[in-house]
């Protein structure tokens, strides 16, 4: 059962599997974006994106990749790579589904769905599906609270989730079902997400709504009833 798996950070990880697929293309889109900043070095957290697009994760080849590029030792880059959740040392599957499990979300149902998804998919935190499909991992807030419980598929919101809908999800992802998040794009794979967070745009920026009802909320009501914002002009008022 999934209770019974080991933390990610009971695995031995290896220093290098030895099959980088680091090439020549990857090294010469890594300057690209680089090029992009007036401080080369401001361009690191892109180009590890564009690592993982490559590698599947950030590889020891990546981390030497970019402080060769950038003039910055490994230990500088591992610094990086190592504080930012985002980044990851573990290879990922082709789908990222995390379960927001803070407060609000975890109240409204976010532990009980990330227990479910746990159970379902025989996986614990931070692990992948034995199919190479899936990586579950339970997030922090996601800044989407009026839609709690949430969940992301490769950084794509699913808003107001049941363990049912949840697992149901996860079930059409491995099996290869399209799948379109109800405020973004259709799903594509981490790594093609990967790539986009690198800068490599991939035509589909406008594809789907981005707002909902609930976010809308305070708008309509503000125009139902004529509200506004002080123009700051106006003299408070004293209590």
């Amino acid at each position: 059962m999934a209770e019974n798996h080991t933390t990610a950070t009971d695995k031995t990880v290896p220093y290098s599997t030895g099959d980088s697929k680091i090439t020549e293309t990857t090294i010469a889109e890594l300057r690209e974006i680089a090029a992009r900043y007036p401080e080369a070095r401001s361009a690191l957290l892109p180009m590890l994106h564009l690592v993982q697009s490559v590698e599947g994760r950030v590889t020891p080849e990546g981390i030497e990749a970019c402080a060769d590029l950038l003039g910055l030792t490994g230990a500088e880059v591992s610094a990086v790579a190592t504080f930012y959740t985002m980044y990851k040392r573990r290879p990922v599957g082709d789908y990222h589904v995390g379960v927001c499990t803070n407060t609000l979300c975890a109240v409204m149902g976010g532990d009980l769905i990330f227990e479910r998804l746990k159970q379902h998919l025989d996986v614990g935190n931070d692990e992948t599906t034995e199919d190479g499909k899936v990586t579950l991992e339970h997030l922090e807030c996601n800044a989407a609270c009026d839609y709690a419980p949430v969940m992301m598929v490769n950084w794509e919101f699913f808003d107001d989730m049941t363990p049912e809908t949840a697992t149901q999800l996860v079930d059409d992802l491995r099996a290869g079902t399209e799948v379109k998040s109800p405020r973004g794009a259709t799903i594509c794979t981490w790594r093609e997400a990967e790539r986009v967070l690198a800068g490599f745009p991939d035509g589909r920026a406008d594809e789907g709504p981005t707002g909902g009802k609930a976010t809308l909320a305070g708008l309509r009501l503000a125009r139902e009833r004529n509200w506004s914002a002080p123009n700051g002009s106006e003299t408070p008022k004293e209590g």
